[in-house]
């Protein structure tokens, strides 16, 4: 598995004799450019593959899974589309994971509370969800991530241990926060593209096609659109005996302090 220490060791070392044969054999800076290159792309690779777990470890399936069991987690939430997602996993007794936004939190106290009253689990997705998360310093990172633990022991009394970072970015900062606040990172191996697509079917299909013993699904409590693939999604599960399951569970972690 790449990982960003190693890389970045491996391109120095490279660097270094690359000046050198330049300046003995004169070689061509090109080779240089083309380093150069490599270590851009495979840094760009792992900032936005957060399976990759290239700046800091991240849990994104069980790998050791022989009975269908899978996770189904929802991001960005709770929003009003978060009370019929827990009315369907209701319905089919299935239980999930929801990584919430601190703000909608406290915009919405009463549907956090009711995931955990019916059996699900909180997870932090930072207070903001900021389309600048992957550029902010670690000073606001830890602000980000200690906020919304704040904010969800106030209301439900428990202080999340699993942090997803938002769109799945990660990079040096991110990994400097999450080991500073002792917090695992939780990813995915199935992305459901489901605010990207506009057509619940081609959701549902690529969910499905993909699916796996161990597999951690993304989806997110924030429109009609996958309220109604979750509908066909919880049927498709039951008919495959697949049980559903709590990031927690599944992974054999722990989800809140203690």
């Amino acid at each position: 598995m790449l990982k960003h220490r190693y890389v970045r060791l491996v391109f120095g070392f490279s660097m270094v004799v690359i000046v050198l044969l330049c300046y003995q054999y004169a070689y061509s800076l090109w080779w240089l450019a083309l380093c150069l290159l490599v270590f851009v792309g495979l840094t760009a690779w792992g900032v936005f593959d957060i399976r990759l777990g290239y700046f800091t470890a991240v849990q994104y399936k069980r790998n050791d899974a022989t009975t269908p069991i899978i996770a189904l987690t929802f991001d960005d939430g709770p929003t009003p589309y978060t009370a019929e997602v827990l009315d369907l996993l209701k319905k089919y007794n299935a239980k999930a994971t929801f990584f919430c936004i601190g703000k909608q939190v406290e915009t919405y106290p009463e549907l956090a509370q009711r995931i955990v009253q019916e059996g699900h689990l909180i997870g932090n997705h930072t207070f903001n969800h900021s389309n600048k998360t992957g550029f902010f310093s670690v000073v606001q990172l830890k602000q980000e991530l200690e906020m919304t633990n704040d904010c969800l022991a106030d209301k439900i009394g428990q202080r999340p241990k699993l942090f997803r970072p938002p769109f799945g970015v990660t990079n040096p900062s991110i990994a400097s926060v999450v080991k500073d606040v002792a917090m695992d990172t939780i990813g995915w191996s199935i992305r459901s593209l489901d605010t990207v697509m506009g057509d619940p079917a081609r959701v549902y299909k690529r969910i499905t096609s993909r699916l796996r013993p161990g597999d951690i699904v993304l989806m997110h409590d924030t429109s009609a659109l996958t309220v109604s693939v979750l509908n066909e999604l919880l049927k498709f599960l039951q008919h495959h005996q697949f049980q559903l399951l709590t990031v927690e569970c599944l992974l054999n972690i722990k989800g809140y302090e203690d």
